[in-house]
């Protein structure tokens, strides 16, 4: 589930410094000497225009997050501490998780907010307003020093997906940046964000899945990671059509809060009953009650791929 319905500024460029990212990659005009060198942090293309399709988070590591908006503790665990802060805590959850599965070594992360769904119509009618790039680039900075992924996750409103997260390619670009989408505030027609439950489509979802691929092979970035949310039927239309796609690691989430019964019946129903490729679950640490241990939350069957904290 997203966060509380407030409002924040545009996606404004931002003037932190950012970790160095690789540039587009040549076209087929582009000659030997105007083509930028590649250097060994930079993933090397496949020598057919594309990337190399085995270079990406899943499924050689698990994945943990904390999820949330930058100083506002409504929002999810990101708003209640600094970065500095949450990163230790991070640090001591995933070690729990270590100590139940330790099959593959586990990798952390933050889920940042990118837009936040509104209960008003705001300027141009979209009920969803931009994080403002500062916090973008604060967090993508951060995230590159320490080794980290950072997923960008958008709200939507009466937006179109694409017409959302296309704003957060100059992010996207750097190798750890990745995206995920929250259906639960896609609106449509008059609906309104926290009063209707929003869906995507399945045409959206591989429309953001084939939008991935583009943007990692134009700037020669390992393959990307597209995370979608999900706690009721309904949130995906036509979910059975989508598919694997190479070049991008999709990720069904069941998301929502509840008791460990409920979570379990939920997982059963959104990702047990319809796997797709690859699995998570979100859970809450100030709604579910009680939370599930990391030994619960593993015992669960297919075995999560990615587990986010809000």
């Amino acid at each position: 589930m997203g966060g509380l319905i407030l409002p924040h500024g545009i996606r404004a460029q931002g003037d932190n410094q950012l970790p160095q990212a690789t540039e587009p990659a040549p076209t087929e005009s582009d000659t030997a000497e105007t083509a930028p060198a590649q250097t060994a942090s930079q993933p090397q293309g496949d020598g057919t225009g594309g990337i190399r399709m085995s270079e990406g988070l899943l499924p050689d590591y698990r994945l943990l997050f904390y999820y949330g908006f930058p100083e506002n503790e409504l929002m999810g665990i990101l708003g209640e501490y600094s970065p500095e802060e949450n990163l230790q805590l991070l640090r001591e959850q995933v070690a729990e998780y270590e100590a139940v599965d330790s099959t593959r070594p586990w990798k952390i992360g933050f889920e940042l907010i990118a837009s936040v769904a509104q209960g008003t119509p705001q300027g141009d009618n979209s009920y969803v307003a931009d994080t403002d790039g500062d916090w973008l680039d604060l967090y993508t900075e951060f995230t590159a020093e320490h080794d980290m992924v950072l997923l960008l996750d958008v709200q939507m409103g009466r937006k179109e997906p694409k017409e959302d997260y296309q704003g957060l390619e100059r992010w996207l670009r750097y190798d750890h940046v990745h995206l995920g989408i929250d259906p639960e505030f896609k609106m449509w027609g008059d609906e309104i964000p926290g009063q209707d439950l929003g869906h995507v489509t399945a045409e959206q979802v591989t429309e953001a899945q084939q939008w991935l691929v583009d943007v990692a092979d134009k700037y020669g970035t390992s393959r990307k990671m597209l995370v979608v949310h999900q706690f009721h039927v309904y949130m995906i239309e036509d979910k059975d059509q989508i598919k694997p796609m190479a070049g991008v690691d999709l990720v069904i989430d069941e998301d929502g809060w509840g008791p460990p019964d409920m979570k379990m019946d939920t997982y059963e129903v959104v990702i047990t009953q319809q796997p797709i490729e690859y699995h998570g679950i979100k859970l809450f640490y100030q709604q579910d009650d009680p939370l599930m241990t990391p030994a619960e939350v593993m015992a669960l069957e297919p075995t999560p791929d990615v587990v986010i904290y809000q």
